[in-house]
């Protein structure tokens, strides 16, 4: 077994990585923004260890860089980086609702699955409404979470799982600080969670793929419409 100080060390790197993480989300910690392993150690009131273990799990998630002079900065995604993201997770996806035939069958005898999809289904609909509402804080959260569960049910593989969870925050990362400041915001968050879970509850992989690839779609266009505001 493990040393009490080890699992409360443990405990606070993932707190402080999950605090610093929804800072990042929030906005509140800008791209490009600077600070040191003393600075975030003296916010929390902890000690260094677990502030330095915490920033450096997020340096390996894509979301901060690491200067050994001048400590720590919130990675700037470009938009190609977002491009990059959608193009990633549509392959990734398509794979998996194409390919994992038991995925996309009817639920039938499998109360498990049912159970799960039911799970999946709150998640989306509360997502889906702070879309329509424009409430990013709620949305993205909600979103978050419904992704990551999604892709566990889809795939049965963590492993894939976990790499879709890394590109939605990467893309929620890179997306807030536009979307905070996009007066036509509603225009493009997607609120199309329920329809997803639906076509996958239906076992209908073809509707399923349809959904993703309007949503990646409509996230390569708002790329598009970035491109042609910085020029």
């Amino acid at each position: 077994m493990p040393a009490s100080g080890a699992v409360t060390r443990n405990t606070l790197r993932r707190q402080i990585a999950d605090a610093l993480r929804d800072e990042v989300l929030a906005g509140r910690l800008q791209p490009g923004e600077e600070f040191t392993v003393k600075q975030i150690a003296e916010q929390y009131e902890v000690s260094a260890t677990p502030v330095r273990e915490a920033l450096v799990d997020l340096s390996a998630q894509g979301l901060l860089d690491s200067d050994q002079h001048r400590g720590f900065r919130v990675h700037q995604f470009t938009v190609d980086d977002y491009r990059g993201m959608v193009e990633a997770r549509m392959l990734v996806v398509d794979g998996i609702f194409r390919r994992h035939d038991p995925v996309t069958q009817p639920p039938g005898p499998d109360v498990s699955r049912g159970v799960a999809l039911v799970s999946v289904r709150r998640r989306g609909e509360a997502a889906a409404r702070a879309a329509r509402a424009g409430d990013l804080d709620i949305l993205i959260g909600y979103d978050i979470r419904y992704w990551r569960e999604l892709a566990r049910l889809v795939s049965n593989n963590d492993y894939i799982a976990d790499f879709l969870h890394r590109l939605r925050v990467q893309a929620w990362v890179f997306s807030v600080p536009y979307l905070r400041s996009d007066r036509d915001v509603l225009g493009w968050l997607w609120s199309g969670h329920v329809d997803l879970v639906d076509a996958l509850t239906l076992g209908d992989a073809e509707a399923a793929v349809a959904v993703v690839q309007a949503y990646n779609t409509q996230s390569l266009a708002w790329a598009d419409r970035l491109d042609s505001l910085s020029e």
